[in-house]
C-alpha cells in the first residue's frame, strides 16, 4: 500500500524536475533552438562579407604589411565562425555526457 502511494506521490514531483522541457515550455525550447539557428547563420553570413571585403581590400592593396594584416583578419573571422558553429554540437555532446537535462530536450546543433 505505501508502494503504491510512494509511486502516486512521487510522479507528479519527477514530472516537474525539467521546467525546460515540460509541454507548457514548449515555446522556450523553441525559442532557444531558433536564437542558436539565427546567430549560427547571421556568424557564417558575417564570415563570407568580411571575407569578401577583405579579399577586395587585399586586391588594391599595394603595401605587404596592409596584405599581411587583411589576411590575419581572415584568419582571426575564420576562427570566430568555426568556434560559432561548433559551440553548439559542443554543447549538446558534453550535456548529454554530464546529464544535464536542457541537452536532452533543447536542440542546439544549428544545421
Amino acid at each position: 500500500m505505501t508502494f503504491a502511494f510512494a509511486l502516486i506521490a512521487v510522479d507528479p514531483v519527477l514530472a516537474q524536475e525539467n521546467p525546460i522541457c515540460a509541454e507548457q515550455s514548449e515555446t522556450l525550447v523553441n525559442m532557444i533552438e531558433g536564437f542558436v539557428q539565427l546567430t549560427t547563420g547571421l556568424g557564417v553570413m558575417g564570415l563570407l562579407i568580411v571575407w569578401q571585403g577583405d579579399s577586395l581590400m587585399e586586391m588594391f592593396t599595394m603595401n605587404q604589411e596592409q596584405q599581411a594584416g587583411f589576411k590575419q583578419h581572415k584568419r582571426k573571422a575564420l576562427k570566430s565562425a568555426t568556434v560559432l558553429v561548433l559551440l553548439g554540437p559542443i554543447f549538446t555532446l558534453l550535456g548529454s555526457s554530464m546529464e544535464l537535462p536542457i541537452a536532452n530536450c533543447v536542440d542546439l546543433i544549428p544545421f
